[in-house]
């Protein structure tokens, strides 16, 4: 099969020609149809994240089709379209897992990450880890949900959390705030989006959703915000969107990395307002959002390569060059559900 591997020294992939990889016991093989090409893959690469070994197949978001059944599977079958998450695998016997909180299991396995993911043409994957997918979505409108969709849902439950949020502030407007600004539109609230300075791609799309506001992360919001998500890497964010919330909001911190939160004054934080951080989802987090996503009519703005540019996906996203979402389609743009 052909993969897109890390080559462990340049933050470049490689393609190589792989094995077919078997699905051991309650595994699945499936033809990847597509995969989403998320930040978290550029942490991967450039080695933010240290992978658990020295080649990995990154990418996290994959939608697929059933080719084989390993062991001990039980409900799913060949030709079923299932999506993969971040969360690859869990313990199921710590305290976390016990407690419902399999996201912050003490032995986790992360797809793209400590297992092999979807950059490739075949993947394998824990069955009890695939999502089923909404009949209504195509392969690649599907693939960015998977993670993007995924975290600014459970990101967005945080930050409602506590008190009534009506005034949603949106920092990093790529794919999981573009996404997550359709259902909180759809749900009765008003997002202001907050991006880099001069970046008119996401400021217009922030538009065309339906955001109500749309500037520099620098810039003070017209209203005081209930609550801000974090979704740019940048620690540097953290004290700007305490002081953009109201007194008793809440700033939430949506990704896995995150550069040094600089030091900030008391004030800031003072009159109980919350700083939280989102780690990683659950698989009821999935069987959540999915179909809310899909009845509020959520769908992302797509930019498409094949898989053979991932290189070039991952580049233009360093540098912002599309707005919305990539996805790495392995049977062209109009792929969907297996007929």
């Amino acid at each position: 099969m052909l993969a897109m591997t890390t080559t462990g020294t340049d933050g470049r992939l490689q393609a190589v020609t792989l094995a077919v990889p078997e699905p051991g016991v309650g595994e699945v093989l499936l033809r990847v149809r597509a995969c989403g090409v998320c930040r978290t893959d550029l942490h991967v690469v450039d080695g933010d994240l240290r992978p658990a070994k020295a080649v990995i197949i990154p990418g996290h978001e994959i939608v697929g089709i059933v080719e084989a059944l390993g062991p001990g599977v039980a409900g799913m079958a060949v030709g079923d379209r299932v999506g993969v998450p971040w969360l690859g695998r869990t313990c199921g016997r710590c305290r976390y897992c016990l407690e419902g909180a399999e996201n912050l299991c003490d032995s986790p396995e992360f797809t793209g990450w400590t297992r092999d993911g979807g950059y490739a043409e075949l993947a394998v994957a824990d069955s009890r880890f695939c999502i089923p997918l909404p009949a209504g979505l195509s392969d690649v409108e599907a693939a960015p949900l998977l993670c993007a969709g995924l975290i600014g849902y459970r990101a967005w439950r945080k930050a409602c959390e506590v008190r009534p949020v009506q005034r949603l502030g949106l920092y990093g407007f790529g794919a999981a705030a573009h996404l997550l600004a359709q259902l909180a539109i759809a749900e009765g609230q008003d997002v202001y989006a907050f991006t880099q300075s001069g970046d008119g791609l996401a400021q217009d799309l922030a538009r065309e959703l339906g955001c109500i506001w749309a500037g520099a992360s620098q810039e003070t919001p017209p209203e005081p915000l209930d609550a801000a998500i974090l979704f740019a890497p940048v620690g540097d964010l953290v004290p700007l969107a305490l002081r953009a919330v109201r007194k008793g909001g809440t700033v939430v911190c949506g990704g896995i990395h995150m550069s040094d939160i600089p030091s900030f004054p008391y004030a800031d934080l003072w009159e109980e307002r919350r700083l939280v951080s989102v780690a990683n989802l659950t698989r009821a987090d999935a069987t959540e959002y999915l179909p809310r996503a899909a009845r509020a009519g959520v769908r992302p703005h797509v930019t498409i390569y094949p898989l053979l540019e991932a290189n070039r996906a991952l580049d233009d996203l360093r540098r912002g060059a599309f707005a919305g979402a990539a996805v790495l389609a392995m049977n062209g743009p109009s792929s969907g559900p297996p007929g």
